[in-house]
């Protein structure tokens, strides 16, 4: 051992200061680093820029409902039915998926009130397989329609998912139209159902029982769609328009009602469900 390493290990060092990883968050859209507690203390949304993160079921449902709302439980479903297997088994995904969420499935519903309003809401997380709709998440919306029903207030969906979940198969396919059966009871039933377009929506989730609402919002920035741009673009072979399936754009060409900001998402909807709940009979 040399004079240096000698030196070097007799020195009293102090203990390495260690840093937490999480404490810096980069702004996908602009790149600009935010503090983390001041990102997360802004609702996930980048304070430079306005981009809206995409937050999980729990933290919605917490920032829309009032204290007190009671989680319906995740539905139980056959899981794997098809055996599926791609690179990995697909309950092998489900375990992986559980392990990253403190929920089973990709849905989650809250059966509470909005600024003293009574309402339901059903949350997709995109968090947990990418918010795709298999039988779970059919399921799950179905009974949050039911429970709406039940309580004969307003159903609201927030939608974020990437489509069907392909390891289901047709199975998931069929979730389309049996949400769809849903949301014509709550119509007949003169109980409003509101959509709340997050990002990203697209695929099956698009063309079923989120364009079926009463009233759409949307977030900011939020992509939404069926197929991917690149998909429709090789297929027309035209250069799509700038903005092209962002929420604004939708909201330009009538498929949005509103693009509100997450900060103010509670008080509109708040303020839509006092227009829209039923009125008692006289």
């Amino acid at each position: 051992m040399n004079w240096f390493n000698r030196v070097r290990n007799n020195l009293p060092f102090l203990p390495k200061r260690t840093t937490d990883e999480n404490l810096w968050v980069k702004c996908p859209n602009c790149q600009q680093m935010v503090f983390a507690q001041e990102y997360h203390d802004n609702s996930d949304v980048c304070p430079r820029c306005g981009h809206h993160g995409r937050i999980g079921a729990d933290r919605r449902l917490a920032m829309l409902l009032d204290e007190g709302y009671e989680v319906l439980p995740i539905p139980e479903v056959q899981e794997d039915p098809l055996r599926f297997r791609d690179s990995k088994r697909y309950t092998d995904r489900l375990k992986q998926a559980r392990a990253k969420s403190p929920h089973r499935d990709a849905f989650l519903v809250g059966s509470g009130a909005v600024d003293g309003r009574a309402a339901v809401i059903g949350v997709q997380d995109f968090g947990f397989m990418g918010g795709s709709m298999g039988m779970a998440v059919g399921k799950a919306f179905c009974e949050g329609a039911e429970k709406a029903l039940g309580r004969r207030c307003a159903y609201v969906v927030v939608t974020a998912a990437g489509g069907a979940r392909m390891q289901e198969g047709i199975l998931s396919l069929m979730q389309m139209p049996r949400a769809t059966v849903m949301t014509r009871r709550l119509k007949e039933a003169g109980l409003p159902y509101i959509v709340i377009l997050t990002d990203p929506t697209t695929g099956g989730v698009t063309a079923s029982y989120a364009m079926l609402g009463d009233i759409h919002l949307a977030e900011p920035g939020a992509l939404i769609g069926f197929a991917g741009q690149r998909v429709i673009q090789d297929t027309i072979r035209e250069q799509l328009p700038d903005g092209f399936q962002r929420a604004e754009y939708l909201h330009k060409h009538g498929m949005v009602d509103m693009v509100v900001h997450r900060h103010d998402l509670r008080r509109t909807l708040a303020d839509l469900l006092g227009y829209l709940e039923p009125q008692a009979a006289a």
